[in-house]
């Protein structure tokens, strides 16, 4: 079982998993709001989707608005554009403009993991990882199927891929169609997470996966995600609902 460390230090003490609640604001007033919302009992982590950010072709606002985000955050900040391929907004940047945007987020230290879809075109995944490592950012890479959940062998040929493309973290995210579903992405979650020298995280989506998000820990998953104020992917659970659903999950496993 593998946390996720930044910067030398493990998320959530080193406790599977780590909780990230997304951003989804439109502006930067909207994404503080968002952090204000959750400060009283923050997550270990917050994802800023920046694929929902009115003003996304700014470069240089983009990157204060993340610095803004830490600040005010006190928690460590991933930075993702979700595709619409893969559930995300419609954007106006093509692929080379959100590859300088990463840059300079990277460049500028505005994050401290960046997340990237493993379709996207290797060239650019490699010019991400050359970033994000020479600023001392982690690189997670991501798959997301919102139609159905790959065989086991698939799922884990995945995690594979995101080791084999240099991630320093792993994320699988399926929809399941059948409960047997949630199963094939726990086991293969399990399997990548004792296989790979990498952190992995695993979720089944919808409300047939939720169970995934409050479990996945016990199978080898390093992050869940929660919601603050508004979901970023459907089966996201309220983060105070998560707390408590993990809180009893960690106490059984102490007593036992």
């Amino acid at each position: 079982m593998k946390p996720i460390t930044l910067r030398g230090k493990p998320l959530a003490g080193g406790a599977l998993p780590a909780v990230c609640v997304p951003l989804v604001g439109r502006d930067a007033e909207a994404l503080l709001a968002e952090v204000a919302a959750v400060a009283a009992e923050p997550p270990d982590l917050l994802e800023w989707r920046v694929d929902f950010f009115a003003a996304l072709g700014d470069i240089a606002h983009v990157v204060d608005t993340a610095v803004r985000i830490r600040q005010a955050a006190g928690v460590p900040l991933l930075f993702t554009r979700r595709s619409q391929r893969e559930g995300g907004q419609p954007i106006a940047l093509n692929e080379p403009q959100v590859l300088e945007l990463y840059r300079a987020v990277c460049m500028q230290g505005a994050a401290d993991i960046v997340d990237v879809e493993m379709a996207a075109d290797p060239d650019h995944i490699a010019a991400v990882r050359e970033a994000a490592r020479a600023n001392g950012i982690a690189l997670l890479l991501s798959f997301h199927d919102f139609d159905r959940t790959p065989p086991v062998a698939e799922l884990l040929q995945r995690f594979r891929q995101a080791g084999q493309l240099g991630a320093d973290i792993a994320k699988l995210a399926v929809m399941p169609r059948r409960r047997s579903d949630v199963l094939a992405l726990l086991q293969a979650t399990l399997q990548a997470s004792e296989e790979l020298p990498i952190p992995v995280a695993g979720m089944a989506m919808g409300a047939l996966g939720a169970v995934s998000r409050l479990c996945g820990g016990e199978f080898g998953s390093a992050l869940t995600f929660a919601v603050g104020r508004q979901a970023s992917a459907p089966g996201q659970l309220p983060l105070a609902d998560l707390r408590r659903g993990l809180s009893v999950l960690r106490g059984s496993r102490s007593g036992s």
